[in-house]
């Protein structure tokens, strides 16, 4: 059997990925567009898992924009400490959450250009809004898609810019939404940063040795 192309790599994996996880259930808790901005704003440098049992505490005091706006900063603060960088994470919430009443009438905005424009709010953070919330094709690039679209051969890896288009141009956009759910499960479960046995992996084990040979040779580990 000769040399895969990139292309046909992607389509073994996709099937893959279909095959292990043909559900994907959004990992963040949330009820609307708007509770999921900030549970997605939250699990920055943070689990899913940690986030998921903060919010509860969060929404039940405010799970509007009007809401969280009649708080004070330090209130939402103290609440959301668990997930880390609370001093700058609370004060992205308190006033995203004035701008989408002042602005976007107070409904959370459809477009990556108003969701960027918001406090605290990145490409991915908007990616991940517009795919799960409003089922926009997006690729959201977190740290487990970057490391293993690295490790798999798919991108270069040099940053997660390059590897959103390297991934966007050999997936079809019908699967961008789900696939980039899968990946992230995927890399959870079997393909994690450290302790990987890549003989055991079901897609390293067939698809990945080139990228996983570069990288022990290169003496580094990509997170």
């Amino acid at each position: 059997m000769g040399k895969l192309t990139k292309q046909e790599k992607a389509k073994a994996i996709a099937e893959k990925l279909e095959e292990l996880y043909p559900q994907t259930p959004i990992p963040l808790k949330h009820q609307d567009p708007y509770t999921l901005l900030v549970a997605v704003l939250l699990s920055a440098q943070c689990t899913d898992e940690r986030v998921n049992k903060v919010t509860p505490h969060l929404f039940a005091e405010a799970h509007t924009p009007h809401e969280m706006a009649q708080l004070n900063v330090e209130d939402i603060e103290n609440i959301i400490r668990p997930c880390g960088l609370a001093p700058r994470k609370s004060k992205a919430i308190f006033d995203l959450s004035k701008i989408i009443i002042e602005k976007h009438s107070g409904k959370v905005p459809q477009t990556f250009e108003e969701l960027e424009a918001l406090p605290g709010v990145g490409h991915k953070t908007a990616s991940v809004v517009m795919s799960q919330a409003f089922g926009f094709p997006a690729f959201p690039v977190d740290t487990h898609i970057h490391r293993l679209a690295y490790r798999w051969g798919l991108s270069t890896g040099k940053n997660v810019v390059k590897t959103e288009a390297d991934l966007k141009r050999i997936f079809p956009k019908e699967l961008w939404n789900k696939l980039h759910l899968q990946i992230i499960y995927f890399g959870r479960e079997y393909c994690p940063a450290r302790g990987h046995d890549p003989k055991k992996c079901p897609i390293c084990s067939i698809h990945g040795r080139k990228s996983l040979f570069k990288e022990m040779k290169n003496g580094r580990t990509r997170k």
